[in-house]
């Protein structure tokens, strides 16, 4: 199977970030071993001095280059996403598709009828190019900005309503849809190292999401059993805030 890992920064991380693609790996490395490729047009991480994807400093150096392939981007949200995932998945063969997006559209771009529309979009253009393509969509999670900022937290709130209304709607028996479940546990305070973006904690929560969603509706996989992370590297960069 080809899993394609589809994001905006919370997925392609920042240079020096361990990933929960990262961390989604190692589960598909111990669940699914020499039955699974991760697909996908780029590697790097976002490199916050060149304002640009760039970086491939990775905490952990051994993580092999055909695993750190993707197609996230730092600003990139289901608006960008829409028009280049049907070309995408016709280059890589993607059969899986593990999403998270919305944050950033609800934040910058768009409302949350509008993100709604390009829920769908995205799911026709990707069914156009593999009429079996599967996905599992992860729900937006509000970040710090919902705690002063009561309009965009309603927005999110509408959205991901409309998100699981879109998954409801879409799913078929040929191309099935997830919605994953945000853990409970889910902490910015803990779990993100500025209100937003996923630390070594949080990687493992997200990761966890979408592994406990494959498992336990098409028994793909296994339960994702990783243990605690380490700490984060010293040389981690500074916290830079946005979706």
């Amino acid at each position: 199977m080809r899993f394609l890992f589809v994001g905006d920064s919370m997925t392609i991380g920042r240079a020096g970030d361990w990933t929960w693609r990262y961390r989604m790996w190692r589960h598909l490395e111990s669940t699914l071993p020499g039955a699974y490729e991760i697909v996908g047009p780029r590697t790097a991480l976002y490199e916050a001095a060149v304002d640009a994807a760039a970086s491939e400093d990775y905490a952990d150096p051994a993580f092999p280059a055909p695993a750190r392939r993707h197609l996230a981007g730092w600003g990139e949200g289901w608006l960008h996403m829409a028009p280049v995932i049907g070309g995408t998945v016709t280059e890589t063969g993607a059969d899986v598709l593990l999403i998270s997006l919305g944050l950033i559209d609800l934040g910058f771009y768009t409302n949350s009828e509008q993100t709604e529309e390009n829920v769908r979009a995205f799911v026709a253009a990707a069914r156009a190019a593999n009429p079996h393509v599967r996905a599992v969509l992860l729900p937006v999670i509000p970040n710090v900005r919902a705690g002063y900022d009561a309009p965009f937290a309603a927005e999110c709130d509408r959205f991901n309503v409309l998100l699981a209304k879109a998954v409801a709607d879409l799913d078929t028996a040929a191309s099935p849809l997830l919605l994953a479940t945000v853990p409970e546990s889910y902490d910015l305070d803990e779990d993100t190292y500025d209100g937003t973006h996923p630390g070594p904690t949080g990687e493992h929560k997200l990761a966890a999401a979408f592994a406990g969603a494959m498992h336990q509706a098409w028994g793909l996989g296994g339960p994702y059993r990783h243990g605690p992370p380490g700490p984060p590297p010293a040389d981690s960069p500074a916290p830079v805030a946005q979706a």
